[in-house]
């Protein structure tokens, strides 16, 4: 097979590029910087937002887009390739759903309302508006049954540049008191990025068109603490600690990384009976940890995030705080 990744040398892209390598398909990967990462891939530069130029030549079987995150990009990136590029695979997000009232709702779920031509920066609040605006400028340019849609949720493992998970892994390592936010029953997905690469190889591979969401099965953001603790086994104590006093003590999203911020979002306890169907499965839990933490240590500039994370002296403060004001402290 001939594939085509559209940023291939990051993340998603990458750990689905390297089980193609792996399984002996040929390919190609757009992207803006030189680099040493995977060798036996053919490299096409260019920034998707310029000349796409590049791709006037060639054709593949499927192309898969990891990177799109405004509807123009999926129509230049279609005027680029007309034909040539095959079957189309579209990396979405869970972000496009609107808030589902309950668990497990399906990817027939109401979505949000697109975002408008005007818009141009995406931002937390723009984000899913736009994603939706994708998906709808993929179906418009590509017959259903030459289209896939994924739609993951937080992605996790080995190379996740955000910081977000390889935060909690490091956390977990260093032991002693640990912050866990409330509430702790709130829902919580996650997938690892190289058993979503390897699905996503199989969707090429068939292709089988559809669209998808793309994660584990729910659990929730106490159990995912408790689990990664676990795992790492080097004496973490998990402290529960209300969402709304920390959200007034000013600690957000950022501060501590894949927390909903104290309001349980039914976007993070998605339904996955139509993945698991197509093939999706999932590694130990132990294994993603284990492997982001190894990881994590080896690249420690990737993985901080760029100042993802409380600070060790800010948690050990909210700590003593919430101690001192619970009733016999």
């Amino acid at each position: 097979m001939r594939l085509l990744v559209i940023g291939g040398t990051r993340f998603v892209g990458h750990a689905l590029a390297e089980a193609a390598l792996r399984a002996g398909h040929e390919v190609t990967l757009l992207h803006r910087n030189p680099t040493d990462e995977l060798p036996d891939a053919s490299h096409l530069l260019a920034d998707r937002d310029g000349d796409l130029s590049v791709l006037g030549r060639g054709g593949w079987d499927v192309t898969v887009d990891a990177c799109a995150y405004l509807p123009g990009q999926v129509t230049a990136l279609h005027h680029a390739l007309g034909e040539r590029g095959g079957h189309h695979i579209l990396v979405s997000t869970v972000s496009v759903y609107a808030e589902p009232d309950a668990p497990g709702a399906t990817e027939d779920s109401p979505l949000l309302a697109p975002a408008g031509a005007e818009v141009s920066e995406v931002t937390g609040e723009t984000y899913g508006p736009l994603k939706v605006a994708c998906e709808n400028a993929a179906r418009e340019r590509y017959e259903a049954g030459g289209l896939t849609v994924v739609r993951p949720t937080y992605v996790v493992g080995p190379r996740d540049y955000t910081g977000r998970f390889p935060w909690w892994v490091l956390r977990a390592a260093r032991g002693g008191p640990m912050l866990a936010p409330g509430p702790w029953e709130a829902p919580m997905q996650a997938i690892d990025a190289r058993d979503l690469g390897r699905w996503m190889l199989a969707l090429a591979e068939g292709p089988v068109a559809g669209t998808f969401t793309a994660a584990r099965p729910a659990t929730t953001f106490g159990e995912m603490l408790t689990a990664t603790v676990a795992a790492i086994d080097r004496g973490a104590d998990l402290v529960p600690v209300d969402g709304g006093w920390l959200v007034e003590q000013g600690v957000d999203g950022t501060a501590l990384p894949l927390w909903s911020e104290g309001i349980p979002e039914m976007a993070l306890a998605m339904g996955v009976d139509r993945a698991e169907a197509a093939g999706l499965v999932h590694r130990p839990w132990d294994d993603v940890v284990r492997d982001t933490l190894s990881w994590a240590r080896a690249e420690p500039e990737v993985s901080s995030g760029r100042g993802t994370g409380l600070s060790p002296e800010r948690e050990q403060e909210l700590l003593a705080e919430w101690a001192a004001r619970r009733p016999g402290s």
